[in-house]
Formats: structure tokens, sequence, C-alpha cells
């Protein structure tokens, strides 16, 4: 009898890139894409339903960032192995991705066959990392006493919902709504994002996230 197929989520905000992965992957044999999503909270929704065995996500993905939602996994859906699919080759973005519970980090450049390659080693047990991740991993092993850079800047979970939810564009009403929360709640963790972060407005807020590659 065969083993059974190795169950994966995509979390990617881009529909093409997700279907090409989806095809990529389950014409590879012996895997099996069983969800798709579009956003972090939705990613993190669909692993708690169906428990894959590997999640792939990016990191810049609208209400949710990837690094959230690996957080969100290790506790969550703590089974599932996390690898990270990006056009982030920062050592930050590497770092904090690991230290979230990633098991693995490549490079959207990367050849399809070693996507195949990372997916077979995560779900074996294995850790699977770009050659850039792998640097950027032994150097912070190295000098383990270099501090990493937060772009969020000790927001808390909530308040990076917030965040992204703001950077779309969403108003405090609308916000409250998507969250099920008091419009008040939602004004308060609105200001406390703006003043966390030192922006003044929705659009300062914006180019912060654009310059710190929390936005596509």
């Amino acid at each position: 009898m065969p083993p059974a197929p190795i169950r994966v989520l995509l979390a990617d905000d881009h529909t093409l890139v997700r279907e090409s992965l989806a095809s990529i992957l389950q014409g590879a044999g012996g895997i099996q894409v069983v969800a798709q999503a579009a956003d972090g909270v939705s990613a993190v929704a669909a692993a708690q339903e169906c428990e894959p065995d590997v999640v792939v996500v990016d990191i810049s993905m609208p209400r949710l960032n990837g690094i959230d939602v690996i957080r969100r996994l290790r506790s969550d859906v703590p089974q599932a192995r996390v690898l990270v699919l990006t056009m982030h080759e920062e050592n930050e973005y590497v770092l904090h991705a690991v230290r979230a519970g990633a098991s693995g980090y490549l490079l959207k450049e990367a050849a399809t066959a070693e996507l195949i390659a990372a997916v077979r080693n995560l779900h074996a047990g294995r850790g699977h990392f770009s050659p850039q991740a792998a640097v950027a991993l032994a150097a912070q092993i190295q000098h383990p006493e270099r501090e990493l850079d937060d772009p969020y800047q000790g927001l808390t979970a909530r308040e990076r919902e917030v965040f992204h939810l703001i950077v779309e564009g969403q108003t405090t009403k609308e916000i409250a709504r998507r969250l099920d929360i008091s419009t008040k709640t939602a004004e308060n963790h609105r200001f406390r994002v703006l003043n966390k972060l030192a922006v003044r407005n929705t659009a300062e807020l914006v180019r912060y996230a654009v310059r710190h590659g929390l936005l596509d």
C-alpha cells in the first residue's frame, strides 16, 4: 500500500502564484495540496481545519503577516511544519521566521526541484534553507549577541492584525466588524499602532509598511 501523500497548505496573496505552486507540487507525485489561503488570517483558519503536514507561506500577506502566521501555527497546529517561500532575502526576515518556528526558508527564485525537495524534507523532519538563508543562520550562531530589528516595534498580535487592516485601507468601523470587536476597541488599537510606530496617520503608516517590507 503506497504511503499517504504529504498534505500541503499554500498561503500566498497572489492567485497565480498559488495555482502555479499547486500544479508543481501535485505534479511531483506523493504531494496533495489540501487548501489554499490568500491572507494570513485565512491561512491560520485553514490550517486549523485541515491540519496539513506542511504549510508553504509567504511573508508579505494581507490581514496577518507571514511571521505572525508562523507563530500562530506553532501554537495552534504544532504538528504542521512551515516552509517560507518569499521574495525577501534580508537576514532579518530569515532569522525572525526561524525564531517564530519556520523549518525552512526559500526564495521565490528557487528552482522547482528545490521547492519539491524542501516540502519532502520538512515532512521527513528535516530543515531546508536556501544558501542565503543558511548564511544568515550561520552568522547568527557565530554572533548571537547581535540584535534583530523588529519592524513591528513590539506590536501585539492583535495590533499587528489592525496594522495590516489599516494599511489595506479598512476604516475603524470595518476593522471592528472584521475582528468582531467594538468600534471603541478598534479605535484604541489604531491609536496604539500609530503611537508605537511613531506615525501620525494612515498615509504615514502605509509608507512605513512599504519601507519595512511589510506590504507587497
